[in-house]
């Protein structure tokens, strides 16, 4: 075994919503968060936040521990029984939500319904290697895969479990399924809390499920509050108006510290943010300084790319714009991550080299182009993006500043609007493998790999590497395909790791937490101090 559209606000349990405003009990918690799931539909997006608050109803097969551990979840274990196929023994005497029993015919249909419910930053990444899934008995569930999958238990650490008879009629398309998970009608997972309500952009409710099969929780009802302004998160905290807060800003950590009534708890992440560079023949938003079209694309000369890099002061990023709060990187994985390459240095900012090497590569001047960054989605976004515009301004670019709140930024990015963008990414599967096929191999639906890269990058030798790993099922020669990929990716640069953060949360004296490294804020791990 391997350990390792929106709608208007539903109630389906009207007597808990009158605690909802006022002063919680003693038996309640509420958790302000930056941002809330876009859906009730679990399988509708792979964005963080909306996995975060979906562990709360739904449960996954297998579990990620605080590090990314694998541990086991509505799966006790598992194991390769041939080349291209995985077993997987079910958790007995587990209960959804409305008091039925949990089966092998949950995950067969969970897994199937993916790729016709999921919307933007699709789910399909989870389930790319399934080829068919076999019910073998009620607590026993075979998965066939395309070829050799070593990591196919990494990936579903996010594979959600839905009831097969509640969300039977809302599986055809992301409209019928948010229909009837959005209203509650299909919104039954065998979590540890039931879904109560949610009023988008605003606030999920939830209430206790006592049937879990993991032990009972000491929250009665459970307020998850999206307060995406920073200033308005801690003035919240600070006014008791919530109980614990995630992503706290750096410049606000010292002040919370020194506050008697507050307890503050730091932790490493895996989320870092990478610069991702337009390889397409005519971008769109790169241009002379004068405003007129280059004769071919900078960013396809690996000499620009390289002088990127060399402008970007980590260091100064990450004690300054971050306010301690990061840790420089040059690689797409942070050290805990299977694969990640010991032997790589953190790049060292040379302004004169790269002023050199854009000359060499013809632009002695440099150019105008647009770099878009996220404003609101991790702790930092706007401040590192800020300072690497003034930094690539010093080497000679004309830096049109673009920050956007993610909900604009995933879908223009995903069209292709954008030359010069920066966003974070956590390898959240623990693996290697799961940052390399999505972002860096070459887009490949055929192969269903290179999902996130929509900037035309490709190189031979990285796919190769990328889909050695993905099939090799020895850990020694997979971390060495792994190591090698990101090396390549750091010389080649098709994208620049910048810096991992570290996050941090805040909460009133009186309770406690098991900080992630995925930065999850979930209610099973806050627990009243003892």
């Amino acid at each position: 075994m391997r350990w390792f559209r929106s709608a208007r606000i539903v109630a389906l349990a009207p007597i808990l919503l009158s605690g909802v405003s006022g002063v919680a009990t003693a038996a309640d918690l509420t958790i302000g968060v930056r941002a809330g799931p876009l859906s009730i539909d679990p399988n509708f997006t792979s964005a963080g936040t909306h996995a975060e608050a979906m562990k709360h109803i739904y449960d996954t097969l297998i579990k990620s521990g605080s590090d990314l551990e694998l541990q086991p979840g509505l799966a006790t274990n598992w194991s390769p029984i041939d080349a291209t196929t995985w077993e997987f023994k079910l958790r007995e005497g587990v209960k959804f939500h409305d008091g039925s029993d949990f089966s092998a015919d949950d995950v067969k249909f969970s897994i199937e319904r993916i790729p016709r419910v999921t919307g933007p930053n699709p789910t399909t990444i989870y389930v790319r290697r399934v080829k068919s899934v076999e019910v073998v008995d009620a607590h026993t569930v075979r998965v066939k895969t395309d070829g050799p999958a070593p990591t196919l238990p990494n990936d579903f650490v996010r594979l959600f479990v839905v009831s097969h008879v509640a969300a039977r009629d809302y599986s055809d398309t992301p409209e019928k399924a948010a229909e009837g998970f959005n209203s509650g009608k299909a919104a039954i997972g065998t979590g540890p809390y039931k879904f109560v309500s949610w009023t988008p952009k605003e606030q999920l409710v939830l209430q206790r499920f006592d049937g879990y099969w993991g032990g009972k929780e000491p929250w009665d009802k459970v307020v998850r509050k999206e307060i995406p302004n920073d200033a308005a998160r801690v003035a919240q905290l600070k006014a008791g108006q919530v109980d614990l807060i995630a992503r706290i800003p750096a410049s606000d950590v010292p002040t919370l510290e020194a506050d008697s009534k507050l307890r503050i708890v730091r932790q490493n992440s895996v989320y870092s943010f990478n610069v991702s560079f337009d390889f397409r023949e005519k971008p769109p938003q790169i241009k002379a300084k004068d405003g007129s079209p280059l004769p071919k694309n900078p960013f396809q000369d690996p000499r620009v790319r390289e002088a990127f890099d060399l402008a970007i002061d980590r260091k100064v990023i990450t004690d300054i714009a971050m306010e301690g709060m990061g840790a420089p990187q040059s690689q797409l994985v942070t050290p805990n991550i299977f694969g990640y390459n010991t032997n790589l240095k953190i790049t060292v900012a040379d302004p004169g080299r790269a002023k050199k090497l854009l000359a060499e590569a013809g632009y002695p001047d440099g150019f105008k182009v647009v770099f878009t960054f996220t404003n609101d989605r991790l702790p930092g976004d706007k401040e590192a993006g800020t300072a690497i515009a003034q930094m690539l301004t010093a080497i000679g670019i004309d830096v049109q500043v673009n920050a956007q709140p993610g909900a604009v930024f995933f879908p223009a990015n995903t069209r292709g609007d954008y030359s010069l963008t920066m966003s974070g990414w956590g390898t959240l599967t623990g693996e290697s493998n799961y940052t390399l096929s999505s972002l860096v191999h070459s887009n490949a639906p055929d192969k269903k790999l290179g999902a996130y890269n929509v900037r035309n990058y490709a190189n031979p030798q990285l796919d190769a590497l990328i889909q050695s790993a993905g099939i090799e099922m020895d850990d020694d020669k997979r971390r060495n395909d792994l190591e090698e990929a990101n090396a390549l990716v750091a010389s080649d640069r098709p994208n620049l790791a910048i810096a991992s953060i570290v996050s941090a949360w805040g909460m009133r004296k009186g309770l406690n937490i098991k900080p992630r490294s995925d930065e999850d804020t979930l209610a099973t791990d806050i627990r009243p101090a003892k």
